[in-house]
């Protein structure tokens, strides 16, 4: 069964002149032709020009080039998406490549930490704990009612950033921007929401400007019955909407995820999502040193939700190529601020238990590469610097091609710079980072370092859950989607030392993978709409196009 393909939606006869102008998914701006402009009482409140939406775009992009801040760049972009979101669409689409690190990350980070003072006009659900008993009541504030694809945050982990509390609003924002603009996913059908349970960033208490509840954070049941109530309120505005969660601290991310994995459409992106991306890097990195999944040991600096989730899913990766699930998991080994994780410690965490490495205490990360003699090493601390000179220089001195993929956000968290991975491995790291970093000339050679963003994950996995309208989010879907990532990296791809496919193709890279989710999501029974004969058809007609409606 084929969806109509979706647009832009036609104004309302009732919605005419400045009104019209105000309404941001209608308005047209300059694109408004002469006869809509007298029909709808327009004449007089514009200049008299009619443009094109590529005039538009050129117009928007001339302005954005021309400053140097990327802030500003991300506020010109807010400002246009609260007053014509088809042309904000219309731009991003235009060049995602540029585009991605402006709405997302790196920028994004700043933009949260400076949330209270750079605030123009709200977008989204605030959800105060203060609201408890009314959550539902605040939710249906929400104009659009067929919501299909939510984003949610409690602030308290935004990126590498920290508790940022109702500042981390930026977070879901930036996502489902990315949802729209990566995979199609039409914006009337996603809404960004934060559950504000207070802040215990001091620096936002003591700020007048900051828009969060004053108060220290909500922890235990209190907070997990607020959780539950937003839960129960969503099934029953939203039936057929799919629930991500975004930047909870390790202390609520894994319960959350656990309770309600089996029970509602929901994935973690921070868990399943940087799983999901690492491990696409992971399988276009063995074309490149022409090994194994099974012959490969990874060593984590970061031992929380974002670890083990890449953990396990490489782990079930190489139980899928025939390697005992339990000796996997013992090739994915965690290092945290107190050393590596083993059997005598007596602080491990139960999502932690399945890689504790039955050996004797190591304190140091580079003794641990030392010791364990890693063919990747993958950072999600959230510390900068921790890949020091003398930890890359011995992976390569370990391996003729050693996988370094200092991931943490945003750039200033990164445990390394591409360029100091590159010059101490002599050019061989096979290199990739959450955050984007210049190429690298070194030795004559121009290096192209790799992203290995989020962003080839949620908005794929985003569109495949709204075609279908899937009843559940299974880590198999993380898989099929890490293999369809790396199967598009071409030899040409590879030979240049690039592991995920460009950014330019960001938009037919996502809908594959899409489909190929799509698939799996048909073959596993969880679709609420009647299998079609050709998948890909069924996604194709699912995009949001950015069109002026006729």
């Amino acid at each position: 069964m084929n969806a109509p393909s979706r647009t832009t939606a036609s104004a309302p006869e009732h919605l005419t002149g400045y009104d019209l102008l105000r309404n941001p998914r209608l308005n047209k701006g300059t694109s408004f032709t002469q006869t809509e402009r007298r029909a709808l009482g327009l004449e007089g409140l514009l200049p008299p020009a009619v443009l094109s939406t590529e005039l538009q775009v050129a117009r928007r992009h001339d302005e954005i080039s021309s400053l140097d801040d990327d802030l500003q760049k991300y506020l010109v972009l807010s400002d246009l998406q609260a007053r014509n979101e088809t042309l904000y669409y219309a731009v991003l689409m235009s060049d995602p490549a540029a585009y991605m690190p402006i709405v997302y990350t790196p920028t994004v980070g700043e933009a949260c930490q400076k949330f209270g003072h750079i605030f123009r006009q709200p977008r989204g659900i605030y959800l105060p704990i203060s609201a408890r008993g009314r959550v539902k009541e605040l939710l249906s504030n929400w104009p659009d009612k067929d919501v299909r694809f939510l984003v949610v945050t409690d602030g308290e982990r935004i990126l590498g950033l920290g508790d940022l509390g109702a500042g981390g609003m930026g977070i879901p924002i930036g996502k489902l921007s990315l949802c729209t603009a990566c995979a199609g996913v039409p914006p009337q059908n996603c809404l960004p929401v934060v559950l504000d349970v207070g802040t215990n960033n001091q620096a936002l208490l003591d700020d007048p400007l900051y828009l969060g509840l004053r108060q220290g954070r909500v922890r235990g049941d209190e907070y997990m019955a607020f959780v539950e109530e937003f839960v129960a309120a969503v099934q029953q505005l939203y039936p057929k909407c799919c629930i991500q969660w975004e930047d909870f601290g390790n202390i609520n991310a894994v319960p959350i995820l656990e309770r309600y994995r089996n029970e509602i459409c929901t994935f973690n992106d921070d868990i399943q999502g940087t799983a999901g991306v690492a491990l696409a890097g992971i399988l276009a990195s063995l074309r490149i040193t022409k090994q194994k999944i099974t012959d490969q040991r990874f060593l984590f600096l970061g031992a929380g939700s974002a670890a083990t989730g890449i953990a396990e899913l490489i782990s079930q990766a190489m139980a899928g190529a025939g390697m005992d699930i339990d000796e996997a998991r013992r090739r994915n080994a965690l290092f945290d601020l107190n050393g590596l994780l083993v059997t005598s410690r007596k602080d491990v965490a139960d999502f932690q238990r399945p890689f504790v490495q039955d050996r004797s205490p190591i304190s140091t990360f580079l003794e641990a590469v030392r010791t364990l003699k890693p063919t990747g090493i993958i950072g999600v601390s959230g510390v900068p610097k921790l890949f020091t000179r003398e930890v890359i220089e011995t992976m390569a001195e370990l391996n003729r091609r050693p996988i370094i993929f200092p991931y943490s956000n945003p750039t200033s968290r990164s445990e390394a710079t591409a360029e100091e991975v590159y010059r101490w491995s002599d050019g061989r790291a096979i290199f990739a980072s959450g955050s984007p970093f210049p190429p690298v000339e070194l030795d004559g050679r121009k290096l192209v370092p790799n992203q290995g963003n989020n962003v080839y994950i949620f908005p794929a996995m985003a569109m495949a859950i709204f075609a279908t309208e899937a009843k559940r989010v299974t880590e198999d879907m993380f898989l099929t989607a890490a293999q369809a990532i790396a199967e598009q990296v071409s030899e040409e791809n590879l030979a240049a030392g690039l592991i995920y496919p460009p950014r330019e193709r960001i938009f037919s890279a996502s809908l594959h993978v899409a489909e190929r989710v799509a698939a799996r999501i048909f073959e596993q029974g969880l679709a609420r709409v009647p299998q079609p004969d050709d998948v890909g058809a069924l996604i194709r007609s699912s995009v949001y196009r950015p069109v002026y409606p006729v």
